[in-house]
């Protein structure tokens, strides 16, 4: 477990107040003029020792991202843009961030901006997260009143004004370039990279968008050292992480953990455990619900980590573990996910706008007993046929947790559906959608 010295987030349950003066008893805005006056080039090279990679979802090497920002400023300004959108299912953890460590947050945006040369930086917050807005401009307010961010902030001699920025509740706005649309005021739709936004990104401009958690936890690391948090985890999967665990657990909670954590340890010692034990167990999302799911035997053994997740058909994403039981209907469930992910589509590619929803009205079948043979592995080649060919990677996201549902619980399907034993194969018979079809055309053979 995690020792209480090498926590980040030391309020994440809010014991110890969430404003400015008891922020700076934990440490907030130490010494935050000599880390700016180490210089841009020192503190980058520190964020890529400590391999510190971006914590909304893809994992990104953080210091990497920020180099890719132009050196000097030429004609058109720099931006630095938090995304705060946090619209991933079963995933709470930057709120807790705004709600009770926001002072973390805007220490970490006054060294990234300083670091990327950004003189503006905006916080792109989901709409639903209203509170969390009011406590955030609180905390903004405080920095302002106190010198720590606008003029001169914190004596470093660079100026940063910091600006909330409400979006409408739309997942997609999730991702990057679709989040600097929303900022624009535009439609919320994914751009085409290249050019990426480091060097076309906001109004046009140089910008580096991060996630809340990721830009948090750049102070801590700068005070502390990069061999620090370096130490932490596993190479390449290093440092601490807050999961939020959620579902058929007896204490749902965000927790701050070792990256390589093991998930069973997550779930038995911070959640109370599986609702009717760990027997009870049937499937564990571990990150959000566009990651797909693992089975009982993978989640027993399997550790947190980007790497670990990868050699096991799954993904770290934003650590959002969702635990199911056996008492909950692991098609219907599934089928909500996809339905989920249809209503989100933006629409802007096609095999996105059409596929996902081919993929809901699938599994709504399957989940009541009435498809056809033919569309498990129909569905299945559905999921193909979206992954990989849309702008972003929303069309992943949909696709991969119904991948994930058919490489374990094919079996349950088939059960449900009472497949025609006669059908010995899916060659037997051209892909039909609907089993009515399916009937004509055996009527049709006969006569």
């Amino acid at each position: 477990m995690l020792r209480d010295e090498d926590r980040i987030f030391k309020n994440l349950y809010n014991d110890l107040g969430a404003d400015l003066n008891s922020s700076k008893k934990r440490g907030d805005w130490t010494n935050t003029k000599d880390l700016c006056e180490k210089g841009r080039d020192w503190i980058i090279d520190e964020i890529k020792k400590s391999e510190l990679r971006g914590r909304g979802g893809a994992g990104f090497p953080t210091g990497l991202k920020w180099s890719f920002a132009p050196k000097e400023v030429g004609s058109r300004p720099h931006y630095l843009v938090i995304n705060a959108d946090e619209s991933e299912p079963g995933t709470c953890k930057d709120r807790d961030i705004l709600r009770f460590e926001p002072h973390k947050l805007l220490e970490g945006c006054l060294i990234a901006a300083y670091a990327v040369n950004s003189h503006k930086c905006y916080i792109y917050l989901r709409g639903e997260y209203y509170n969390e807005g009011v406590e955030l401009q609180k905390a903004i307010d405080e920095a302002y009143k106190d010198n720590l961010i606008g003029k001169n902030a914190s004596g470093t001699g660079w100026d940063l004004d910091i600006y909330i920025h409400y979006g409408a509740g739309a997942y997609i706005c999730g991702e990057e370039t679709a989040l600097l649309e929303s900022i624009e005021g535009n439609k919320g739709q994914p751009r085409l990279k290249p050019p990426f936004p480091a060097l076309v990104g906001l109004y046009g401009c140089p910008t580096i968008v991060n996630n809340v958690e990721t830009v948090s936890v750049v102070p801590t690391i700068l005070r502390k050292g990069s061999k620090w948090f370096a130490s932490l985890g596993k190479p390449k999967n290093t440092g601490t992480k807050i999961f939020c665990i959620s579902g058929n657990v007896n204490k749902p909670c965000n927790v701050e953990e070792e990256m390589g954590v093991p998930l069973k340890d997550l779930i038995e010692t911070h959640a109370g455990g599986v609702v009717g034990g760990w027997e009870n167990l049937q499937a564990v999302i571990p990150g959000g619900s566009s990651m797909p799911l693992l089975n009982k035997e993978i989640s027993e053994k399997i550790t947190m980590d980007f790497d670990s997740l990868v050699e096991n058909k799954s993904g770290l994403g934003t650590a959002g573990i969702v635990v199911i039981n056996k008492d909950q209907d692991i098609i219907k469930c599934f089928a909500r996910i996809a339905r989920f992910y249809k209503h989100e589509s933006c629409g802007q590619c096609t095999p996105c706008r059409e596929g996902s929803g081919w993929m809901w009205r699938i599994l709504e079948r399957m989940a009541k007993g009435e498809a056809s043979r033919e569309e498990v592995e129909m569905l299945f080649d559905v999921t193909k046929q979206i992954e990989g060919h849309t702008i972003c990677a929303f069309g992943e996201g949909s696709a991969w947790p119904v991948q994930g549902l058919l490489r374990n619980f094919k079996k349950e399907i088939i059960k449900r559906n009472n497949f025609d034993p006669l059908i010995k194969s899916n060659k037997d018979i051209p892909y039909l959608v609907d089993q009515h079809l399916l009937e004509k055309d055996n009527a049709q053979n006969k006569s």
